[in-house]
């Protein structure tokens, strides 16, 4: 079978940055809608018409890839708003934010904690790798037809670098 819309495709992959720096890589094969919401555009139209098996080497551009870095999209908060098990990394949901926060922080984004001050946090509302250039080699290693819940849904279950919330303790820090 050979992909073209809706069907799910399983990849592997090896993600690197424009140094050559690994970024990430999936040695087992991940499933993904093709057609739905789980993959960037342009990885979609190039696995146009490949099968099980097939290669694929791709160069993304921030705007192909996860946007151009947005400073306006970075706020500093007071700590004394967080709980103090707050760490770097952590991810928040903008609607999540603790009441005092900056008002002018969009509430549909993830925010991840960059940076902690004793007076200070650092929230960022870019996707970690907006504003890189990235370099992706996949490997097809299996096409098949997507179900009639995974086409309703738009997803295979597994999006392509999602950012999720990660709190102790919960799903998002409340």
């Amino acid at each position: 079978m050979k992909i073209t819309p809706p069907c799910v495709v399983a990849l592997t992959w090896t993600l690197k940055d424009s140094l050559g720096e690994t970024l990430d890589e999936l040695t087992a094969p991940v499933e993904f809608l093709v057609g739905g919401e789980d993959l960037l555009a342009k990885i979609e139209q190039n696995l146009q018409g490949l099968g099980a098996g097939d290669k694929l080497k791709l160069h993304l551009e921030p705007e192909d890839a996860f946007g151009l870095f947005n400073e306006a999209l970075v706020f500093l908060e007071s700590r004394a708003l967080f709980p103090p098990e707050i760490e770097v990394g952590m991810t928040i949901e903008g609607h999540a934010l603790p009441v005092g926060c900056n008002a002018d922080a969009p509430s549909d984004i993830f925010y991840t904690v960059t940076d902690l001050y004793p007076e200070h946090v650092v929230l960022d509302g870019n996707h970690p790798l907006a504003g890189l250039s990235l370099y992706i080699d996949m490997q097809v290693a299996l096409v098949r037809e997507a179900s009639m819940d995974e086409v309703g849904r738009g997803s295979a279950g597994t999006g392509f670098f999602k950012v999720l919330p990660q709190a102790p303790g919960g799903d998002t820090l409340h």
